[in-house]
């Protein structure tokens, strides 16, 4: 489904330190930051309720994929390059990223991605609120880092920039809402958290990601899925989106590995009625009201109190669990491939057992748990005529490494 090399480029961005000349009590990598902002980007956009929700997640990816290539570029000296050589600049971007990205979509993929990177006018409201999303989440961890920093002579000159630039932003009401720092601003908070949870906490493990980190990489694989199932618009937001918050709830429970949770007969079911009382007491009272039930429905909340952000389900007003999409793939329906969408999750934690195995970290941990996420994997290889299975042991044969060599499909 995605070039291998394009997601080895895609995992650099949880190498890529921020503010790395600043002392940090915390690694702030731009995985995370890109994370944050989509999330801050999602609530501005709905506070907004004029937005192309497509063209925000599409201009988010450019924007993302343009920052994994120009990496330790700090945000002022990137900005002034663009000022005078924004055409040059674009071209080495496509240039490193052409062979990764050609094929998606038989092109269309990069002829988009090149229109938006030449042609500034477009997609105007959409760029604005993701700017201000990076702003938000720049702040944010800013926050972090003066902490660290009172020591240093300039750090007041560059608290009182970032303070500054929320000015730029005020149109927008979300931003304004957020300034009165009140529920919005505890939700941001609440989801920033989730960058200082490490995924795999039992194994040491190259290149370290959070859950934050994970949650964005899940939700980009669930749009090329949705690009290559041509998944109807709302279709498309739902799965990204829903892909995007699918362990937001870990901030307030902790990640409790699979093994533990189905250790004592009954244990996972108590774990997620506690996990959906926390969502309803904590997270969803600091969501605005005119889109908490779309909200809760991108959580996985239905029925009488039930989760499952990995169900196929229809009808936000009147949720329905169904077996097939099939017949389904009208914004009226308002789908979410639930089903896909783990198997999107499993490409994740797959690729980051692979990665860290081919960069030498190879514990018993790592081992076993990609050989099991595979297995599990194989047993629904094919969704919706996207085989992951077989992306699975195309990413792997790139990364070498293989236990057992070659594998059938």
């Amino acid at each position: 489904m995605l070039n291998p090399k394009l997601i080895e480029q895609i995992f650099t961005a949880a190498s890529i330190q921020r503010w790395n000349d600043y002392p940090r009590m915390v690694d702030l990598v731009e995985l995370d930051k890109q994370a944050h902002k989509f999330i801050i980007a999602y609530l501005l956009a709905k506070i907004e309720g004029d937005v192309d929700m497509g063209a925000l997640i599409e201009v988010g990816i450019f924007e993302f994929l343009r920052r994994i290539v120009v990496t330790d570029i700090r945000p002022d000296v990137f900005h002034k390059i663009l000022q005078k050589k924004e055409k040059e600049l674009n071209g080495w971007v496509l240039a490193n990223l052409e062979e990764s990205i050609d094929k998606i979509e038989d092109g269309n993929f990069l002829i988009r991605f090149e229109t938006y990177l030449n042609n500034p006018h477009t997609f105007k409201k959409e760029r604005f609120i993701l700017k201000a999303a990076s702003y938000i989440s720049t702040r944010w961890e800013f926050s972090i880092i003066y902490q660290t920093s009172q020591f240093l002579n300039d750090i007041d000159e560059v608290k009182k920039a970032v303070e500054d630039e929320i000015e730029d932003y005020y149109e927008l009401i979300g931003i304004r809402k957020i300034t009165l720092n009140k529920k919005l601003s505890r939700f941001i908070d609440l989801s920033g958290r989730l960058r200082f949870q490490k995924r795999w906490t039992q194994t040491p493990r190259i290149p370290e990601t959070s859950v934050l980190g994970h949650m964005l990489i899940v939700s980009i694989f669930s749009y090329f899925y949705s690009k290559k199932i041509n998944a109807s618009p709302k279709r498309l937001e739902n799965n990204f989106f829903c892909a995007l918050f699918h362990d937001l709830p870990e901030a307030l429970t902790r990640d409790i590995i699979t093994p533990v949770k189905y250790a004592i007969e009954g244990m996972d079911e108590i774990i997620s009625e506690y996990e959906i009382q926390k969502i309803e007491d904590d997270i969803l009272p600091l969501i605005p009201a005119h889109f908490r039930s779309e909200f809760s429905y991108l959580l996985g909340l239905y029925g009488e109190h039930k989760k499952d952000e990995f169900l196929n389900k229809i009808n936000m007003s009147q949720i329905k669990v169904v077996d097939t999409l099939n017949g389904y793939n009208e914004d009226r329906y308002n789908v979410i491939d639930g089903v896909a969408l783990k198997a999107c999750d499993k490409m994740g934690a797959f690729i980051e057992a692979s990665l860290s195995i081919s960069h030498g970290v190879k514990s018993k941990e790592l081992l076993r748990g990609r050989e099991q996420i595979l297995k599990s994997i194989q047993k629904q290889p094919n969704i919706n005529g996207v085989n992951f299975y077989e992306w699975a042991l195309e990413i792997e044969a790139y990364l070498g490494d293989s236990p057992q060599g070659s594998r059938s499909t």
